[in-house]
This record gives C-alpha cells, structure tokens and sequence, in this order.
C-alpha cells in the first residue's frame, strides 16, 4: 500500500508564544472549545498511551470527561490492560488530534486515580446500560464468544433489576493524568509546523518528578 501521494498542505495562522495563555491549561480548554464549536466529530477522544512492565508500549483511545485539579480526566476499568499498566508504572501520555483544525496536543504525566468520590459522581451521570456493561465486562481478558458477554449482561441486569440506582463497581473509577509537559501543534504551510511546548517548573532544587501539582510553566518554541 503505497501512501506516499497522499498529503494535505495546512493553511493557518499559526501560533506564537506570545500569542497563547501562560497557563497550558486554560490555552487547552480554549483549543478544546474550538474544537467542540467546529465539525470533529468527537472532540473529546484522545489516545492514552501506557508502557507495561516488559517495556512495550500500548496505546488507544478514550473520552476525556473533564480537566480537574490541575489534571486531565478519563474513566476506565482499572483491571484492563490500561488499568495494570498504570498501576506498574504511573507515567503515561495523551495525544488529542483534531484534524479539521490542523491541530494535535500531547501530554505527559504522573497518573492518579480519582477520588471516590469524583468516580462515584460521574458513574452516576452514565446511562444504565453503561453501568450495568462496566459491572459485566472483564475488560482486555478473553471471552468465548458475544453470546458469553451478552449473558453477563444479563445477570447482571438482574442482579440490580430492583435498585434505582446501580453502585459504581470497585474495580472502576477515573485517572488523572497530571501534566508536567503539553505540546500544542498547528499545522503550517511547506510542514513547516508551528510547535509550542510547556514545561512544568517545580523552582530551584526541587524534583519535577516529585512535585504533584505544577507551580509554574515556561513555554517555548520546538522545530517541526
């Protein structure tokens, strides 16, 4: 398959360090409202990338459902394949593209779950069949076949048929990532790419590493 004719020339205004918010943050949130107002169909996915113990990457796409406490949201089972990897080694990244825009953001980071209580807030905001499907399935484990998935859910509908409200299950909640890099790419002309990047600064002497939430950021220019 030979793809190599297939390229796109991107025409845009571009970005200019003093042209964006000093924090990441609220320049996400702005970019994140233009792509919401624009015809991506689904604005919020982003691909999470995880390293496993063995040192092989994986990578795949999920909903970011908020920017919280300094950090970017998603939800997920923490048994899957995610949910381990994170737990063996909480660094990951994420990288959001909307390419009716021209634009990608990526971002790396420490990961944490959630609060109890924030998972419980947002299980509660998801329709049934949602709730029910997260106590059902083994997420990343093997299965026979459809028919063993669709008998899970079963049960488990029944199993809950009488209570209003389905509890949230232990193995399933949010992950923060909390950032202490994010790159902003815009798409230019003759690829010459416009690319800025924040880094998080701790201050003298102190480890970023160790630093839960960012105190400040400097910004400046990659080349594409």
């Amino acid at each position: 398959m030979d793809l190599s004719r297939q390229r796109r020339e991107y025409d845009t205004s571009g970005i200019d360090v003093g042209t964006v918010a000093s924090d990441p943050l609220i320049q996400f949130g702005r970019w994140m409202d233009d792509a919401q107002a624009s015809n991506t169909a689904e604005p919020t996915a982003v691909v999470l990338s995880t390293v496993g113990p063995d040192g092989r990457p994986s990578a795949r796409n999920v909903l970011l459902k908020g920017v919280s406490e300094g950090g970017f949201v998603v939800f997920s089972n923490y048994d899957s394949r995610k949910g381990r990897e994170l737990a063996a080694n909480p660094w990951a990244a994420l990288t959001f593209t909307w390419a009716e825009l021209s634009r990608q953001v990526r971002v790396e980071g420490r990961v944490e779950r959630t609060s109890d209580e924030e998972s419980d807030a947002y299980f509660a905001t998801r329709p049934r069949g949602s709730q029910i499907g997260a106590w059902a399935s083994p997420q990343s484990e093997p299965i026979a076949d459809r028919d063993e998935l669709v008998g899970r859910v079963a049960e488990v509908a029944e199993r809950f048929a009488a209570l209003e409200h389905v509890p949230r299950p232990p193995h399933w909640g949010g992950l923060r990532l909390v950032p202490d890099r994010i790159e902003l790419w815009q798409g230019r002309a003759d690829r010459l790419h416009d690319r800025l990047v924040y880094l998080q600064v701790a201050g003298d002497g102190v480890d970023v590493s160790a630093v839960s939430r960012p105190l400040s950021w400097t910004i400046s220019r990659l080349a594409p």
